[in-house]
């Protein structure tokens, strides 16, 4: 597909670098892993700061240094001084899909004017807070609406809303059981 798109960049992202990852993977699938670590800390009452330093790919680590706050509201006891994990959750599952729509467009010539998702769910506080079996402590569904413009034809957009729910790695973690594998450590 990548020979078919006559720039070298759309939508910002380079062909030619996407295009030497892809064969680079194609050629030695150890190359296709890919681990991440977050680091979470309480800071006190609902407050919370993870800490992202690095990741590995292809079996290198690669350094990097972000933090990323969460609170509640007030209304569930919190400052209001960060998203709270539900909106942070929204915001990375948007944000891996949004990456798929611009590689996807990318990829088939297309350029975007606009790109907006908007991601919706609602929770029962009874199923968070133990008050009653019956009501799950998560959602039950999530909506989400895509808002795209740009030169491509609807069916064109069409198709790459489809490679997105088929190839989204948070996608997928959210809309199938992941397993998690948790272990506590005391002291």
């Amino acid at each position: 597909m990548l020979d078919t798109v006559k720039k070298t960049r759309v939508n910002d992202i380079d062909l030619t670098a996407l295009g030497e990852v892809v064969d680079a993977i194609g050629a030695d699938p150890a190359k296709a892993k890919v681990a991440f670590n977050v680091t979470t800390r309480w800071l006190g009452q609902t407050r919370s700061e993870s800490v992202v330093d690095s990741y590995v790919i292809g079996g290198e680590r690669v350094e990097r240094s972000f933090r990323i706050v969460a609170d509640e509201p007030e209304e569930l006891l919190g400052t209001n001084s960060a998203p709270n994990p539900q909106e942070l959750l929204m915001s990375a599952v948007n944000a891996c899909m949004a990456v798929g729509y611009v590689a996807g467009a990318a990829l088939r010539g297309i350029e975007l004017e606009s790109l907006e998702i908007e991601t919706r769910g609602e929770l029962d506080l009874r199923g968070f807070l133990g008050l009653s079996d019956a009501v799950p402590p998560g959602y039950r569904g999530i909506d989400y609406d895509v808002r795209i413009k740009g030169n491509g034809t609807p069916e064109q957009f069409a198709e790459i809303h489809e490679t997105v729910m088929a190839t989204s790695p948070n996608y997928f973690n959210i809309s199938r059981p992941v397993k998690m594998n948790g272990r506590l450590i005391v002291g």
